[in-house]
């Protein structure tokens, strides 16, 4: 009995010691199988879930130039201010540009009446050449009739007596006694106003800069009104050619009302004591009904403080006469009171500076005669004549 109560015993302690080593293995292979959310951790494995960690820069430390080497920070300076060339016999210098495009139709014209008879087939050259060059057709058949008329009663045959009457009767369809002067002088306390008005793509903006390089040139002090509020660019392109002479531009938020800014450049301009106030306005089909009133009001409003002294408009002699059609608009909307071509540098077109003035009876006041800064000019219907004539040979 002794001896079975042992036997038992022995057993009992053999099992115990064999659970002793067993479980804790079956619980650390059930906690190394759970998923990182459960809850069952041990107390030396941190708790898993989002962990930011911070690291330590690096500390890098940059080398110290040596005082006489240490680096100065640029400062910005302000674009030198620009002097422009006198307007005054600027249109004699620019001859020879103008001439080039231009004397293929002199050229043309002079070698028909040269001919040792001009027939009526020669007559019929020479009015197709002017009506090529967009002189229309009223001025040319007056021109051809007066020619051909003194031709024959003066028993014209030289080359050089051809050319100075051909000259003279351009001169004279060019109605040399219009008033070209541009009116930009102040009234009192008030400055002179100017607006610019043209169709899209007549090269208007880029005229209106060159415009105040012409009145500085002249003289003027000047303030440029950005009121074409539909283009950021342009504001921004006219407030460049400002900032070259050392002329301000006041401009409005993008999608303003124009009318709004035009009154504010003239009132900032009579405080300033400017003699003059250029507006430039934004470009518009002269079919638009609607852009064409806002430019009507754009002028009621500025008048609010005083007449607008010049409305100038900006026509492409490349457009011919088609021109025409977008000039007698803008004359009904804004009375217009001076035309200003551009682009005569590059075409044959030059007849359509008499056409213009003839249809409107509005003098052309300026010329654009190339891309350069100061390649604007003060018409002068002589000297436009001797370029487009060539050389006397």
């Amino acid at each position: 009995m002794v001896f079975l109560i042992i036997a038992i015993a022995v057993v009992l302690v053999a099992l115990l010691a064999t659970a002793a080593l067993v479980v804790p293995r079956r619980q650390r292979r059930v906690f190394d199988d759970l998923p990182p959310s459960h809850d069952g951790l041990t107390e030396t494995e941190p708790p898993r879930g989002p962990t930011v960690v911070t690291a330590e820069p690096d500390v890098i430390e940059a080398p110290q130039p040596a005082p006489e080497t240490a680096a100065v920070p640029d400062v910005p300076t302000a674009p030198p201010v620009e002097t422009p060339e006198p307007t005054a016999g600027r249109l004699t210098r620019l001859r020879a540009r103008l001439a080039r495009s231009q004397n293929a139709l002199g050229r043309g014209l002079l070698s028909v009446l040269s001919r040792e008879n001009l027939d009526d087939d020669a007559w019929d050259e020479v009015e197709e050449s002017l009506l090529g060059a967009d002189v229309g057709v009223a001025a040319t058949t007056e021109i051809v009739e007066r020619l051909r008329t003194r031709t024959k009663v003066l028993n014209t045959r030289s080359a050089g007596e051809l050319r100075a009457l051909l000259a003279d009767e351009l001169v004279t369809a060019l109605q040399p006694d219009l008033d070209r002067t541009l009116r930009s002088t102040p009234t009192g306390d008030r400055p002179a106003v100017v607006m610019v008005v043209g169709v899209n793509g007549t090269g208007k903006t880029t005229t209106c800069g060159k415009l105040a390089r012409v009145l500085v040139a002249d003289g003027r002090t000047v303030l440029l009104g950005a009121a074409d509020t539909f283009r950021a660019a342009a504001a921004d392109q006219l407030q460049t050619w400002g900032s070259r002479v050392g002329a301000e531009t006041v401009r409005g938020p993008e999608g303003g009302d124009p009318a709004s800014v035009a009154f504010d450049t003239v009132k900032q301009g009579t405080e300033a004591k400017v003699d003059t106030v250029l507006i430039d306005t934004a470009g518009r089909l002269h079919t638009k009904v609607g852009l064409m009133d806002e430019l009507g009001k754009v002028k009621r409003v500025v008048e609010k403080q005083g007449p607008v002294d010049e409305t100038l408009l900006v026509l492409d002699a490349t457009t011919g006469q088609n021109g025409l059609v977008q000039a007698r608009v803008f004359t009904e909307v804004v009375d217009v009171t001076g035309i200003v071509l551009t682009k005569l540098d590059g075409t044959a077109k030059g007849g359509i500076v008499i056409s213009v003035q003839r249809e409107l009876g509005v003098p052309v006041k300026l010329v654009g005669l190339g891309e350069g800064a100061d390649d604007l000019a003060p018409f002068e219907p002589e000297q436009f004549v001797d370029a487009l004539l060539g050389e006397p040979e």
